[in-house]
């Protein structure tokens, strides 16, 4: 059996755990294009215009349109509990904004933006 000499083991362990440039290049070339889709799927939601909602809707994305009230958002995107919403959040960039149900049942409202997703809990 060949022993290995230090200076040869330290070559041998050094090779073993580099990277060759042409590799280190490919990663680097691997790691900013998955930034850019990722940058540019973050981007594409920021100008999302249409109203997503999240709990039982028929319809989980309506258009977005001037004007557009909470309620007039929940009768378009069809309601499809036979309960009443126990908790309604309206999630935009500026935060989450919590919404009382009991509000829109006796007639009160708000406006939504554009972009906006809306969350129904029965």
């Amino acid at each position: 059996m060949k022993t290995l000499t230090i200076p040869s083991l330290l070559l041998v362990l050094a090779l073993a755990g580099c990277t060759t440039k042409a590799k280190a290049n490919k990663q680097a070339r691997e790691a900013l294009a998955a930034g850019q889709r990722q940058g540019l799927a973050q981007a594409a939601e920021a100008r999302r215009v249409n109203i997503r909602f999240l709990g039982p809707v028929r319809q989980p994305e309506i258009v977005w349109a001037d004007g557009l009230t909470l309620a007039q958002a929940i009768a378009a995107a069809e309601y499809a509990d036979a309960r009443d919403p126990q908790t309604l959040v309206v999630l935009r960039q500026s935060g989450r904004i919590p919404v009382d149900p009991k509000i829109l049942l006796r007639g009160g409202d708000m406006p939504l933006e554009p972009g906006d997703t809306v969350e129904i809990h029965p």
